[in-house]
């Protein structure tokens, strides 16, 4: 099935366009690193044709810690995420955690992108609806993807069709997520472009206690079957050295191994033809 075709910034996403990438490091760490990922995963895409969209967080509200590193907030991280769309000439998306953050965001960004365990709070829907950007809605890890259809009918109740869901695993028992691929189908069967969130569907949450623990191996893994299945597009977590990432570190990928990993996903995906 063909999905609805999304304009973001200069890239395309959805109906008969290529694969597509957003990716950056979990939680805005600080400007050189921001420029830094999206520099080497830009070059990444460009050398295989796949459009880009730069993702990072100012504020990580759902951190396992009262101690966790939650970012530099929203006045200091919206203004790195300015810098490297203005700076590398790539789209950039961010999470939003209230309706006022909504409005506030889509001042500076390209789309909006709302956490699974805020996937259900229908102010910040609404809120996030009626800037008119796209909005991409990671699927709540206690969420059907049949349920998904709700999601997608409040957003549309603010005139904005411009919709992006996202699949990024299922609890099964404690700090554990599973992947049910049929959710990729279901989801794209409402006309909305779908990611599969690799990194995220790796994780282990609250798995070390204190923070969320990771099997970094499986990404590439999950990737190749969801672009196998016809995902219209990959969200994966990168950063230059996740073994010291301040967040998400464990389910990351190093940025060294992203190339080859898309050059992969983009010959499966032509190969596939799962998309049409």
């Amino acid at each position: 099935m063909k999905t609805k075709e999304i304009q973001v910034g200069g890239a395309a996403i959805g109906g008969t366009n290529p694969l597509f990438l957003v990716a950056g490091p979990c939680v805005i760490e600080s400007e050189d690193i921001a420029l830094e990922t999206a520099t080497v995963l830009r070059d990444a895409c460009a050398a295989c044709g796949m459009p880009y969209m730069f993702k990072s967080s100012y504020d990580k509200a759902n951190r396992s810690s009262i101690n966790s590193f939650r970012g530099p907030g929203l006045e200091k991280g919206l203004d790195i995420l300015a810098r490297v769309r203005d700076t590398l000439g790539v789209p950039v998306i961010t999470d939003v955690h209230s309706p006022d953050e909504a409005a506030a965001a889509a001042k500076v960004v390209d789309a909006l992108q709302v956490p699974a365990f805020l996937s259900r709070q229908t102010d910040l829907l609404l809120a996030a609806g009626k800037t008119g950007l796209p909005v991409n809605v990671k699927k709540s890890q206690m969420m059907s993807p049949a349920e998904t259809a709700n999601i997608v009918a409040k957003l549309k109740s603010t005139g904005n069709d411009d919709i992006i869901l996202t699949e990024r695993g299922t609890f099964f028992g404690y700090h554990n997520l599973v992947n049910d691929f049929t959710a990729i189908a279901v989801m794209r069967a409402l006309g909305c472009p779908v990611l599969f969130d690799a990194t995220h569907s790796a994780q282990q949450p609250g798995g070390r206690g204190d923070s969320t623990g990771g099997k970094r191996e499986f990404v590439p893994v999950l990737a190749r079957a969801a672009v196998a299945v016809g995902v219209d597009g990959l969200f994966i977590e990168a950063h230059p050295n996740p073994d010291t990432a301040l967040c998400d570190g464990p389910n990351s990928l190093r940025l060294a191994d992203i190339g080859p990993l898309l050059e992969q996903l983009v010959e499966i995906d032509r190969a596939a033809g799962a998309r049409g």
